[in-house]
């Protein structure tokens, strides 16, 4: 990968490569997963535990001397079971339950000590070559740096995929040694030593390469990222009846979920974990992450919505910023150039123009002049700004937190508020004072 990350660690539709296999591990409900790590472990370890917090366990390989040898640090924690272990690699992420499941009633119908998955490609270069004798029955499998002229013309090739009995795969694994150009223990090895001891090695042939080949670049982990995105788009699409203006230039996590009759405008990125009501409308160039959308919410342009909570009928930007657990509630508005930052906003209240709302809560039936600052930050802490209903901050309104608004009040434009306002109550200049009493038609 060229990389100073951990190769299972790298992103694919907004989630580890490593996610998806212990997804699939998952699904077979397994007595235990046992995760093998070395190198950047600890980052591992992180990525597998949100997965699967409670049944995956891990297994530390203090030297990568290869496959066998990580394995073989499995020894402890399965000695004594008689189990049937189903080996995979971390680098597959396509790999499917069905795949799997079917793979591993194979394995135990057939009596086999061991079970491998293969499949044939047209160009096998750099797979492992699985090697059969004149009755098609199988002999070894050969690395590509280790096999000759004529085992490289075999096109039937090593999935990397093995199903065993525990007792005679770590038994064979004592056997193995490094006697290959790398210098190495090859788990591929196992099957060949089986076999000579007379156990049954069973090969099963699979018909989908794309589905069990491993990310080794960065261009692969490229065309697995389009092939992830095309397949969500699509299932959104016909699923859950989602309109694609131009799915071709949209990037969508395989974790999001958008409701029936939404539209997604070219160039808009859907990350992580969101949730996209239904009817809403997502213009071209905006971010959602990690983010909750009520029905029929407008994202205008260019706008930016992370780890925050939009409820129904509201409306964002053009070039709105909302960030940090923001919430707003129905129907309230943020226009454009606003960034709201840890802050709750009312229903049907409106901030419109070239605002910073950071660490408020703002009541019902609001109005937040065009350049309204709360000054949360005094150089030590953040401070909390509080907002009541049917509110009026006049235009470029400086709120200098910790501070209050009542309910009813309004604030000149220009105005410094350093004190509380008292409901009902009209505050002007710099610092700001009390005016007098708001009267009924100004609430």
């Amino acid at each position: 990968m060229k990389s100073n990350r951990a190769k299972v660690l790298h992103e694919l539709g907004g989630r580890p490569v490593i996610a998806y296999v212990v997804r699939a591990a998952q699904s077979l409900n397994p007595e235990k997963i046992y995760v093998i790590v070395g190198h950047q472990a600890d980052e591992v370890e992180r990525a597998v535990a949100i997965e699967a917090p409670d049944s995956a366990s891990f297994v530390t390989q203090t030297e990568q001397r290869g496959t066998g040898d990580a394995v073989m640090a499995a020894e402890a924690a399965l000695q004594n079971s008689d189990s049937v272990v189903l080996v995979l690699s971390g680098d597959v992420p396509l790999i499917r339950e069905a795949t799997l499941s079917d793979f591993v009633a194979n394995h135990i119908s057939s009596g086999a000590a061991c079970s491998l998955l293969s499949v044939r490609l047209e160009n096998p270069t750099g797979y492992g070559r699985v090697i059969r004798d004149d009755k098609n029955q199988f002999v070894r499998i050969v690395e590509q740096k280790d096999a000759n002229a004529e085992e490289l013309k075999t096109k039937e090739i090593n999935a990397g995929i093995y199903c065993f009995n525990a007792p005679e795969l770590f038994r064979a694994l004592k056997r193995v040694e490094p006697t290959n150009k790398q210098g190495e223990y090859y788990l591929t090895d196992v099957p060949e030593i089986l076999l000579s001891d007379g156990a049954q090695v069973n090969v099963y042939l699979h018909d989908d390469a794309r589905e069990v080949s491993g990310i080794n670049t960065r261009a692969e982990l490229a065309e697995f990222e389009n092939l992830i995105r095309r397949n969500t788009i699509r299932r959104l699409m016909l699923e859950s009846g989602v309109t694609f203006i131009d799915p071709s230039h949209t990037y969508i996590s395989a974790d999001a979920q958008v409701g029936r009759d939404s539209v997604i405008y070219p160039n808009v990125a859907i990350e992580g974990r969101s949730v996209i009501g239904e009817g809403c409308e997502i213009r071209s160039g905006s971010r959602i992450s990690n983010s909750r959308l009520g029905e029929h919410v407008v994202i205008k342009d260019h706008s930016l919505v992370i780890d925050s909570e939009i409820n129904a009928n509201c409306a964002i930007g053009p070039f709105a910023h909302l960030r940090m657990n923001t919430v707003l509630e129905e129907t309230a508005v943020v226009g454009n150039f606003v960034e709201v930052k840890k802050s709750r906003i009312g229903r049907g209240t409106k901030a419109m123009h070239l605002s910073y709302l950071g660490d408020a809560t703002i009541g019902a039936s609001t109005n937040i002049g065009a350049g309204t600052i709360t000054c949360n930050y005094d150089g030590k802490n953040k401070n909390p700004t509080t907002i009541g209903d049917n509110v009026k901050i006049g235009s470029d309104t400086m709120l200098v937190a910790p501070v209050t608004v009542g309910n009813g009040s309004i604030t000149g434009a220009g105005s410094v508020v350093t004190e509380d306002v008292p409901p009902d109550t009209l505050v002007a200049g710099v610092p700001a004072v009390i005016k007098r009493k708001t009267k009924d038609d100004e609430k």
